[in-house]
């Protein structure tokens, strides 16, 4: 199936059917695997033989969901973990050690910038947070113990977004290793490890079930470096379940139609607030307005389905815009077939201080919208004062 065309790889990659030929992925809910002999169990110990040891990190189900995004991605290898948190925790403590410096974009994903500032910063590994576009910052940040790169593009909620290709050539030049977070375009939108990223993150809790039914993480790359991380998470234990595995394995079989009807959800709610009065100003990569409109338009497939916009006032006209939907469900997940709303500063990126907020444009009156795939109309409807 290599040649086949990604809409029918994320719907027929991955299976590998067993004795009762079933057409539908099966679910392999079992703790440990048993062995034909003494022999063979210490084969599979000790990675000699191939074949299914104990689910931790090996079983069935999760093969396929990893096989899958590993194909969709165009990566060698893919690991699935038990969150989009957990994947990049192991990410960035496999490959960082203590005495190692870690360069990271502003505007992440909330938790992501608190973990780099608290629990990795214990381990004596420095940390440098830079503007994601900013490719001189980037640069000029490297110093001579400078093991990772790690970002979001776009970034969540602004859309901010860095010429892949170009900051790869500079950690290519330096051998750093290029992480970059895919969770807001799925690999259906953009495809960092052909723009020449090293590993690509992931929470499959977002698009890739796309329901808001459970909790899942992937990182996909080289089988080299996947190695180091595959034996982190097998000692530490973060791994995805296999009832989880079945669910965002079957969520990936639509994922290519769900991302074009999000975007285009997207764009058109986002061309609906750039002419409204209670709007001061609409964050979305589709506009041409958009300062990263161009780079994302030569990177990307579309422009995905986060709008964000600031209200015209302070919080508490922020507030009753939002407490004012009857239909948009007011929860801080994304990537839902349900449009969702919340309030960044206090929800998404609580827990960042005042300044850093203010270093990554998280104002009091930002609004982020995960457009869903409901009626746009009815979407729009919800959203007038």
């Amino acid at each position: 199936m290599k040649d086949n065309k990604f809409e029918t790889k994320a719907i027929r990659e991955g299976y590998k059917t067993t004795q009762e030929q079933e057409h539908s992925a099966a679910i392999f809910l079992t703790s440990s695997f048993t062995f034909e002999s003494a022999e063979q169990a210490a084969l599979r110990f000790a990675k000699e033989e191939q074949g299914n040891v104990y689910s931790r990190f090996t079983n069935p189900t999760v093969e396929a969901f990893q096989d899958k995004l590993a194909s969709l991605e165009g990566a060698e290898s893919c690991l699935a973990t038990a969150s989009g948190m957990s994947a990049i925790f192991a990410t960035i403590m496999a490959l960082s050690k203590t005495g190692d410096h870690i360069v990271a974009s502003r505007g992440m994903f909330g938790t992501t910038t608190v973990l780099l500032n608290t629990i990795v910063k214990r381990f004596g590994i420095e940390v440098t947070f830079v503007d994601l576009p900013d490719l001189i910052t980037w640069k000029d940040s490297i110093q001579s113990n400078t093991k990772l790169f790690i970002l979001e593009t776009p970034s969540n909620p602004l859309g901010e977004v860095v010429d892949l290709r170009a900051l790869s050539t500079i950690s290519k030049k330096h051998n750093i290793i290029l992480a970059v977070d895919n969770c807001v375009m799925t690999p259906a939108l953009q495809k960092p490890l052909a723009l020449g990223a090293d590993i690509v993150i992931h929470s499959a809790t977002k698009y890739m079930d796309g329901q808001g039914r459970c909790l899942a993480g992937a990182i996909a790359g080289s089988s080299e470096l996947l190695e180091e991380i595959s034996s982190f998470i097998r000692t530490t234990g973060p791994t995805l379940s296999a009832f989880n595995a079945w669910v965002v394995l079957k969520g990936l079989e639509t994922l290519p139609l769900r991302m074009k009807a999000h975007c285009e959800n997207a764009r058109q709610l986002a061309n609906w607030l750039n002419d409204q009065s209670f709007v001061e100003k609409v964050h979305y990569l589709g506009l041409e307005s958009h300062p990263h409109h161009q780079i994302a338009k030569e990177q990307q497939r579309d422009f995905g389905g986060i709008v964000s916009f600031e209200v015209s006032g302070g919080k508490e006209d922020t507030f009753r815009l939002i407490n004012n939907t009857k239909m948009i469900s007011i929860t801080a997940n994304l990537g839902d077939t349900k449009s969702t709303i919340t309030h960044p500063a206090s929800t998404t990126h609580a827990r960042l201080s005042d300044e850093e907020k203010k270093q990554c444009n998280i104002s009091d009156n930002l609004v982020r919208i995960s457009v869903g795939l409901e009626d746009i109309s009815d979407i729009i409807a919800d959203l007038k004062p």
